[in-house]
């Protein structure tokens, strides 16, 4: 069974940078599209950013330009450089696999991956 573990999270002013990691086991990971959504107070859960085994990225609008996403196949982890956060990007920020289909799905629901970490909280706040 596939097992996904986050770690980077944390307490950042805004304006600041946190850089997310997500180490891959049980799984063939350079098979899989890897993704971040993250759970923010008082909203449904957001899709945020994705890369497929080809590592083209993809980004929601809304942390396009801010966020980087890369992943590391001889490591089987896949991070997310956050730059220039803002309170909104508060929130709990889970690792999502699914083993690629040509297409990357950007979807939220946990049931539409093999794999989901447990996720590392992220505040920003002053």
């Amino acid at each position: 069974e596939g097992r996904l573990v986050e770690s980077g999270g944390g307490l950042v002013q805004p304006g600041g940078s946190l850089r997310l990691s997500c180490e891959a086991s049980g799984f063939e990971f350079a098979k899989y599209d890897m993704n971040w959504v993250r759970q923010t107070p008082g909203k449904g859960p957001e899709w945020v950013s994705g890369i497929d085994r080809r590592a083209e990225t993809y980004y929601s609008n809304s942390v396009k330009g801010r966020f980087t996403i890369s992943r590391d196949n001889d490591q089987n982890t896949v991070y997310l450089q956050m730059d220039s956060l803002t309170p909104e990007d508060t929130g709990v920020y889970h690792c999502a696999g699914r083993r690629s289909i040509g297409t990357l799905v950007a979807a939220t629901e946990q049931n539409l991956y093999h794999a989901w970490g447990q996720g590392t909280q992220v505040t920003v706040s002053s």
